[in-house]
Order: structure tokens, then C-alpha cells, then sequence
């Protein structure tokens, strides 16, 4: 496989390069991915986060096959989804992914067991009777729902439906397994044996699985988590292991033992998002300057632009920029009272 997206590789799984997705809602076009630069490799577990409207939910879309893009790449175990006709399309949902989603109304079928709602796509699928049981079975077991096989969803938690659902999604072996919001309706404790339950299946499987979430302890269960911004990833965080492990110090406890890295993306058109907060801690506005340095780039505001530029918080250039703005003000107000005055003057004269 031949990828032009810079650094992918036959270890990607999924490749999204310059990912661009409008939707048309009457005469309103509504840009939900603008230019989106992804890579994930196989057998990785991350996950995708960002504010409402970020554009996280229409990435599993297109990923999951449900939605296509207007422009540019993305491929999944070696196939462009661009280019897949409506029958291809469907038969991608069916063999190469599998889909998670936060209300179990959308994941189970009520008035089936835990082991027949498993078993119900291989059935679709044509798989012997045998093969069904016994691969429904092992993956019942490897959620932790191998006792409860034979109940139905009024008999089961939250959280065990949850489980169930995920075995649902693995049912036709997917190279990818997607989940939008999958602990959004239990509690604490019960994501995180959700969570336990998607690192467990991607240790024994080798499966790749992303997951769009906003719980804020995501990133001590999985091993990426990249956030998207208006439509492009903007950061990543990396959980990297911890080497401090002294012999015969025991490893089981591994979230102790982790550190995490925190990076800015960098896109395929050379383009990166920075910090908000950065940005309106130091005053930049519309402009930027670049300086190439020892070992790096240092990025600078541009003195003069935008209103207040530095807030007056001390930084240089922030006082004098403050009180111009205050000058610019005043000459407004000024402007605004002499016009007023040539007014009345002139309605007097009209009147004498």
C-alpha cells in the first residue's frame, strides 16, 4: 500500500489525509472537518476528543462507513473509502468494523439474549451454527459477560449491556472497532470497567480501537488521545511508560508507572493549532511572526494588531498597544459629540 500522506505506512490501520466534510442544511453549508490529518496503527488503542461541534462524531461517520466525505483521503486496512461503490461501502460496515454507540438501543435487540444478540450478524453473515457459539461465547467471556449469556437486557445493567454491545460489535471480526460515547450514560465505576473491558480485548486481539469521549480521565486508559479543533487535530497525548521500575518492584498497578507527552500537530500542509490560552495569554491576534532559532522555531505576536494586544498583563508592547486602543476610543467619542453639536447648531439656524 502506497500512501502520499507523509509518515504512513503498512502500520496504519486508518489514514485520513486532509479530510474535508460540509454538510448542507438549506442555503447553510456547515464545514465539520476542514482539512482533518489522522494517522492510527494497527493494534492501537486511543482515543478522540473535543468540544461539541469539533467534528470528533463526524470522524467516526465516515471511519464507520455511515457517512462519506466531500474531499480529500481516508483509508482503512488498505481501502479508500472515497472510491468504494454503495454495495462496497456496505460490505465494509459488515467485515471491517464494528460500532459502539452510547445508547444500547442502537447496540442490542431487547427481547434477545446477551449470547443471541452476539450471535445475530455472524448469522447475517451465513456462519455455521457452531462457529456462531462458540465465538459468541468467547467473546461474551472476554467482556466478563460469560455468565450472563443467557439474560436479557431488562436482567442486566448498564454497564453489563455496555459489554454485551462491544462483543456485538466484534461479532464479524473488524480490523476496527469504533465507539462514540460509550461510557456517556454509566457512572464512574462502571466506565471504568468499560474501559478495562476495551484494554483487554485490544491486549488479546491485537484489535485497534478508537473511542470519541468526554470523560476527562480518558487518557490513563488508552494510549493516545487526540483532541480535534474546529474540524483538524490540534494535540496529542501519549502515554509513555515509565522506565523508574526498580527490580523486583511489581508493575501491576500501570497507570502509577506511566508518564504522558503532551503535542501539538503538526498537518501535512505544515499548518499547526496552538493553545487558546496561549494565544490569549500573550495577545496574538490575526498575525504571527517566525524566527527560525538554535534547535527550534520561536513563533512571536505581531506588536500593533488587534485589540489590546498583551491584555496589559505586563508583557512588552501591551501597555503602550493598551492605551492607543484607550486614544483610539476617546477620539471616537469626540468625533461622535462634535457631529452631534454641528446638529443642534444647525437645527437653530433652520429654526431662526
Amino acid at each position: 500500500m502506497n500512501h502520499d500522506f507523509l509518515g504512513a505506512t503498512d502500520d496504519h490501520v486508518v489514514v485520513c489525509d486532509n479530510l474535508v466534510k460540509i454538510f448542507k442544511v438549506a442555503e447553510l453549508e456547515v464545514v465539520a472537518l476542514q482539512g482533518l490529518d489522522l494517522l492510527v496503527e494497527r493494534g492501537e488503542l486511543m482515543a478522540i476528543v473535543g468540544s461539541s461541534g469539533s467534528g470528533k462524531s463526524t470522524l467516526l461517520n465516515i471511519l464507520g462507513g455511515l457517512d462519506r466525505p466531500s474531499a480529500g483521503k481516508v483509508v482503512v486496512d488498505g481501502q479508500d473509502l472515497l472510491k468504494l461503490s454503495d454495495f462496497a461501502l456496505n460490505r465494509y460496515r459488515r467485515s471491517k468494523v464494528g460500532f459502539v454507540w452510547q445508547q444500547t438501543a442502537r447496540n442490542l435487540i431487547p427481547y434477545l439474549t446477551a449470547q443471541e444478540n452476539v450471535e445475530l450478524p455472524m448469522m447475517i453473515a451465513g456462519t455455521s451454527q457452531k462457529e456462531r457459539r462458540e465465538w459468541a461465547e468467547e467473546l461474551l467471556e472476554a467482556v466478563g459477560m460469560g455468565g450472563r449469556k443467557g439474560h436479557r437486557l431488562v436482567q442486566m445493567s448498564g454497564g453489563e449491556q455496555q459489554r454485551v454491545a462491544i462483543a456485538v460489535a466484534l461479532a464479524n471480526h473488524p480490523v476496527l472497532l469504533l465507539a462514540d460515547e460509550p461510557t456517556g450514560e454509566v457512572d464512574t465505576l462502571t466506565a471504568s470497567a468499560i474501559f478495562s473491558a476495551f484494554r483487554a480485548l485490544n491486549e488479546r486481539y491485537g484489535l485497534t480501537i478508537m473511542i470519541v469521549t468526554h470523560d476527562p480521565g480518558i487518557a490513563s486508559q488508552v494510549d493516545r488521545v487526540v483532541a480535534i479543533r474546529d474540524g483538524r487535530t490540534s494535540s496529542e497525548t501519549v502515554r509513555q511508560a515509565d522506565n523508574g521500575i526498580g527490580e523486583g518492584e511489581e508493575d501491576s498497578d500501570e497507570e502509577a508507572f506511566a508518564s504522558f507527552q503532551e503535542y501539538v500537530v503538526l498537518d501535512s500542509a505544515g499548518r499547526l493549532q496552538l493553545p487558546r490560552e496561549f494565544l490569549e495569554e500573550l495577545g496574538f491576534h490575526d498575525r504571527a511572526q517566525l524566527e527560525l532559532v538554535e534547535g527550534g522555531i520561536l513563533v512571536k505576536p505581531v506588536l500593533g494588531r488587534g485589540p489590546a494586544a498583551g491584555g496589559g498583563n505586563g508583557k512588552d508592547g501591551g501597555l503602550d498597544m493598551a492605551l492607543d486602543e484607550h486614544e483610539d476610543r476617546a477620539s471616537a467619542v469626540l468625533g461622535r459629540v462634535r457631529r452631534g453639536l454641528a446638529g443642534v447648531l444647525k437645527s437653530r439656524k433652520a429654526g431662526g
